[in-house]
């Protein structure tokens, strides 16, 4: 099956992903008590695994860096006071449906609650999904708010994950943001062309190339493991559209906490075109605090990437606050603020 992957269109790959952990430990031959497995976890927040993802992960392995960030653990059972359903206040600056107008210039449009891959360490695995708009003419309120407010320069798609919508719809979107004058950039938060690459295909690339738009496409990209030549070959297809292409990372426990591993990814990422954007320190949301790495140490991960990397392979390494304006960067001042 895993060769096929190539030929499989996005849709087809979406249904045929893993969605169960103890089939996704058969699949690699792992014995599941050698984690273990979170029940509840995974009751609360399901598994969903593209097969195109898992071919990148290491068979017999339990501790592959790309499964630890989707298989649930029993530290998922871990309740922590300072770890909520809406670490980053996103219910707090909800404007119009599924729209969050957090920053000065800009908002953010909830596209859709689905993703290709679950991540564990989702900031929105709690949100209300189910209230959010999934269609054009849901869509209409944000539009009219959007629209009624010129300070407002840029929109960024986000979810769930944008690009498990149908281009149709996408392209109508785009379409009826392209015609507010005051719209000048449009970015889009996804992680589908790195865990099912052949999503960014001609169709996608065609309404993309047509908004008049200066466009952005943001990467979630963790660990060098998860690039593989046909994501390569997606991010080229993305910047043939003249889409500028970044990445943002969280720092991980046990996944990309340690400097050969984090340089590793930098260096790959500005290798094929794309620049390293953010670190993020963990969001605080219920399930995730066994991801966690002290921001003390993300500070010493910083400080060893400057001193061996190129400016602009460094990411800025912030956190999200809630209520404040921007993006916290991560200094030693701040750390008596910061968990």
């Amino acid at each position: 099956m895993i060769g096929s992957l190539d030929s499989t269109t996005w849709q087809k790959a979406m249904k045929a992903a893993i969605r169960d952990s103890l089939q996704l430990c058969q699949a690699l031959g792992i014995d599941p008590n050698e984690l273990p497995i979170s029940v509840n976890g995974e009751r609360q927040f399901p598994v969903f695994v593209p097969l195109e993802f898992l071919a990148r992960m290491k068979h017999g392995d339990p501790f592959d860096p790309l499964l630890l960030q989707v298989i649930p653990r029993l530290g998922e059972d871990i309740a922590s006071p300072d770890f909520t359903s809406d670490p980053v206040g996103d219910c707090n600056v909800e404007m119009a449906p599924g729209l969050l107008h957090k920053y000065e210039g800009r908002v953010l449009l909830i596209v859709s609650g689905a993703c290709a891959v679950h991540c564990r360490y989702c900031f929105r695995r709690h949100y209300p999904y189910s209230t959010a708009p999934k269609s054009i003419e849901h869509w209409l309120p944000a539009l009219r708010y959007v629209r009624n407010d010129p300070s407002i320069h840029e929109i960024i798609l986000s979810g769930g994950d944008p690009l498990t919508v149908a281009d149709p719809q996408l392209s109508n979107l785009v379409e009826l943001l392209d015609e507010i004058p005051h719209l000048t950039r449009l970015r889009i938060h996804t992680r589908v062309p790195v865990v099912i690459p052949q999503r960014v295909d001609t169709n996608l690339c065609n309404w993309l190339a047509g908004s008049r738009l200066a466009k952005w496409v943001v990467l979630h990209i963790n660990h060098a493991h998860e690039i593989d030549s046909a994501v390569v070959e997606a991010i080229h297809r993305l910047k043939a559209t003249g889409t500028m292409v970044l990445n943002q990372s969280v720092l991980l426990r046990d996944v990309n906490d340690d400097l050969e591993t984090l340089q590793e990814l930098c260096e790959r990422l500005v290798d094929i075109g794309v620049m390293p954007y953010y670190l993020h320190q963990l969001d605080r949301v219920a399930g995730a605090s066994h991801f966690e790495a002290l921001p003390s140490l993300g500070l010493t991960l910083m400080e060893e990437l400057a001193k061996r990397l190129p400016g602009y392979a460094v990411p800025k390494y912030v956190a999200e606050i809630a209520g404040e304006p921007n993006k916290t960067p991560v200094a030693v001042s701040a750390l008596s603020h910061l968990p």
